[in-house]
């Protein structure tokens, strides 16, 4: 009998898409065949976020996207994984009837499993405790060939008072360094020239395994074991900045000198309902301390407007930091109400409304800051990883050191040679729009 052909839907983080991967070569090796073609597959496995109301919501719209297809074409089944199916195990089937099986989080590694039950007709259902979870595994990279993520930990400790990630991802659990270590290897061997790496807190890295915040420590083993020539931190905490990492970053030419560093808030009141470790003293002290120790640092930070209680006065004082700051990049998000965690049931819930009007006047001061910033970087030449070309534009694009994958801007460039994707391009910027950056390659 032939087997059927998957298709992939990949919603939310890095994370997420690397377990998407991890799926995909499983299935691979089992002898199914992927396709990109919706329309021809079928049985699609949608693997999903569920962090935040609009990420539940894209879950949802996409599932009942894929939806049509069984009714309309070829397509036998539907796979919902991931964090949707992991926080809503008990709901998804009742909820969304399309759906023919149930993989959580702590399962994917019973992906070909549910491929089969689906594919024979039968409902299957799967959600084992993430601590079970076999961390790692080879995987089908589907980032381009120069960048790839690697995750270093799964799970989280933190447990922020907003955030649904302990109960849908389950405690802190770190991978071996010789474990990443030797994936690094192998990324390497596939032409990656950009390592990120990720983790719920990377910085919180080591801790379970070594007794102490090792996140440096991998970074030097991943120097020697390696000739990757960038190195890209991601989901870094302020509480958990260790001296050893500012000086690895320092010191380390192939560390990029980059950090995303979400603070949320810097009122000590707000930071206190939050949960968060540390207050507003220790969040403008880390920012210092990086700044101080790690010259030309770009700094990517988060924060979350609306939060249950937090008052005009309160808003404005996030509000005048981040001008004080001036941060390199900077996201903000509206709060968003999830059940099932503590801020869930905190008194003085703001109202939608106001939450956007405050998310609106945070952004428009950023973008203001991000237009100085980017000015004062007119005339300097840049190392820009080249992505690719833009025949409508009739420029080439990349990235430079402090420009993250999918959430940084862009580089725009023209060139008398013909960069290929991947090559390093040093590059004059010239002008600046927005959050991106115009120049010519030298």
């Amino acid at each position: 009998m032939k087997k059927p052909k998957i298709g992939f839907v990949s919603l939310g983080c890095p994370k997420n898409q690397i377990d998407t991967e991890v799926m995909l070569k499983e299935l691979s090796d089992a002898g199914y065949e992927i396709t990109a073609e919706d329309i021809s597959a079928d049985i699609i496995i949608v693997n999903t976020c569920a962090f935040i109301e609009s990420a539940k919501k894209e879950a949802i719209d996409n599932i009942l996207d894929v939806a049509w297809l069984k009714k309309h074409r070829r397509l036998k089944g539907i796979i919902c994984c991931g964090c949707l199916a992991q926080r809503y195990r008990e709901q998804v089937f009742t909820e969304l009837p399309e759906v023919d099986a149930v993989v959580g989080t702590g399962s994917i590694h019973n992906i070909v499993k549910a491929v089969e039950e689906v594919a024979a007709g039968r409902k299957y259902f799967s959600c084992e405790k993430n601590e079970c979870l076999r961390l790692g595994g080879e995987r089908i990279v589907t980032t381009p060939e120069y960048t790839a993520y690697l995750k270093i930990a799964e799970g989280c400790d933190n447990r922020c008072s907003y955030c649904a990630i302990p109960m849908i991802r389950g405690g802190f659990r770190s991978r071996p360094i010789e474990d990443i270590v030797a994936e690094a290897k192998d990324l390497e061997a596939l032409g990656v020239k950009e390592l990120v790496l990720v983790a719920q807190d990377t910085t919180r890295y080591g801790l379970d395994l070594y007794g102490e915040y090792s996140l440096a420590r991998l970074l030097k083993e991943l120097t020697v074991h390696t000739a990757i020539p960038w190195l890209r931190l991601l989901y870094c905490y302020p509480d958990k900045i260790t001296e050893e990492l500012i000086t690895e970053m320092r010191e380390n030419d192939r560390v990029l000198r980059y950090i995303d560093l979400p603070i949320q808030h810097i009122s000590d009141r707000v930071l206190r309902a939050m949960n968060r470790h540390g207050n507003g003293a220790l969040v403008r002290d880390t920012v210092r301390r990086l700044r101080e120790g790690v010259p030309g640092i770009v700094i990517r930070t988060t924060a979350i407007v609306g939060f249950p209680g937090e008052t005009e006065e309160e808003y404005e004082e996030l509000c005048e930091y981040i001008k004080e700051a001036e941060f390199d990049r900077f996201g903000a998000f509206p709060y968003s109400r999830e059940e099932d965690t503590p801020a869930y049931d905190l008194p003085d819930q703001i109202d939608e409304q106001v939450k956007q009007d405050r998310y609106d006047g945070i952004m428009s001061i950023q973008l203001e800051i991000h237009e100085k910033l980017n000015a004062a970087r007119l005339g300097q030449t840049l190392t820009v990883l080249c992505e690719g070309y833009d025949p409508v534009a009739g420029t080439y694009f990349g990235r430079g050191e402090g420009d993250a994958p999918d959430i940084d801007g862009k580089i725009y460039f023209s060139a008398a040679g013909k960069p290929a994707e991947g090559d390093f391009v040093r590059v004059r910027i010239t002008d600046a729009v927005d959050y991106d950056l115009y120049g010519e390659a030298e």
